[in-house]
């Protein structure tokens, strides 16, 4: 049986290098989405729900906002888990090799899946009605956020380390 753990330090110098630039690119590509996600949310729970929900009814709205039709959050929901789903099997698979404990290392390989799961499918929820979907919504958020920010600096990490730390 192949083992994976701190297979990361065996890597070639060039791939390596092209793992931290696929991580420093990815990177500024998560954290563009979570700009725009500020900018249409202020990120806050009754942001989240009027981004899909619409706020017609607040007449003192900065920002007029409709709800989305369906065929929109179907589109954003099937584009965001397909597309998340991969960005996280991919920086699965480079955590997989990284040296870190089994547990720490189980939590970060699916607790992204599951809040990719969570989220979108919160969203959809939330949107058709179960309103207090969006505290879910924004804790698995953060929870998707904070796995993605640890593994990304685990690898980058131990990327640049010459031999694991004991």
């Amino acid at each position: 049986m192949m083992n994976l753990n701190g297979f990361i330090y065996r890597l070639p110098k060039e791939v390596k290098l092209l793992i931290g630039a696929f991580l420093v690119v990815l990177s500024v590509g998560y954290f563009t989405g979570l700009t725009f996600v500020n900018d249409t949310t202020e990120n806050h729970p009754q942001g989240i729900q009027e981004n899909y929900l619409g706020n017609e009814e607040d007449l003192e709205a900065e920002v007029m906002k409709f709800k989305k039709p369906e065929r929109e959050m179907l589109t954003i929901v099937h584009t965001h888990i397909l597309s998340m789903s991969v960005i996280f099997f991919l920086l699965g698979g480079l955590v997989a090799m990284a040296k870190i404990k089994i547990g720490i290392k189980k939590f970060l390989l699916l607790e992204p899946l599951v809040s990719v799961l969570v989220t979108f499918g919160g969203i959809y929820f939330m949107w058709s009605g179960l309103y207090w979907m969006r505290y879910v919504v924004m804790i698995s958020g953060i929870l998707m956020t904070t796995s993605f920010v640890f593994s990304v600096l685990l690898v980058l990490f131990q990327l640049i380390q010459k031999t694991p730390s004991q």
